[in-house]
């Protein structure tokens, strides 16, 4: 299965879509959920948008990713991790991964008849998160949702709906 996902994004050049973003803290449990936009064109092209409750917008341009946060009025800047770095969620998404060469899948408990579930934890140590569970439609392996645990055992989850492919996304 985790074969098949990636020979299935790899024929994907763009993608947009709706998501929810929860994420439930570690130590504390705390839970907080944000919803928003994306638009992805590979290779190394996104766009985030974060609507509710707090505007915020994370772009990549390939190289650089900026972090917009119009809340504390400033913007910040960062490097895009090299090819054989990029092994975190949103890279993969961006079509700067690959699911056998940077993990190792297994089936996880939570499927259903339309949905697959998949935890891939990765083959290096990464500093941001200790596995991924990425589950999916059953019949057509769109992503419906990543969820990603932080080494203070937190999770965050993205789920996303009207989900929109190889539309032609502008630059």
């Amino acid at each position: 299965l985790a074969l098949q996902l990636q020979k299935r994004y790899q024929g994907i050049r763009d993608f947009s879509a709706d998501f929810i973003h929860t994420y439930r803290g570690g130590a504390f449990r705390n839970q907080t959920t944000e919803r928003g936009t994306v638009a992805i064109k590979k290779p190394g092209l996104m766009r985030w948008v974060y609507t509710d409750p707090e505007k915020k917008e994370f772009v990549s341009d390939g190289r650089r990713i900026y972090s917009y946060l119009p809340r504390d009025r400033q913007v910040l800047v960062a490097a895009v991790p090299a090819d054989d770095s990029a092994s975190t969620p949103a890279l993969f998404l961006a079509g700067r991964g690959d699911i056998a060469r940077d993990f190792a899948a297994a089936y996880e408990d939570g499927g259903s008849a339309d949905s697959a579930v998949l935890k891939l934890t990765p083959r290096r140590p990464e500093p941001e998160y200790d596995y991924l569970v990425v589950t999916l439609n059953a019949r057509t392996l769109q992503i419906l949702a990543l969820t990603t645990r932080d080494r203070q055992g937190g999770d965050s989850t993205l789920r996303f709906s009207n989900l929109r492919e190889n539309r032609g996304l502008p630059d």
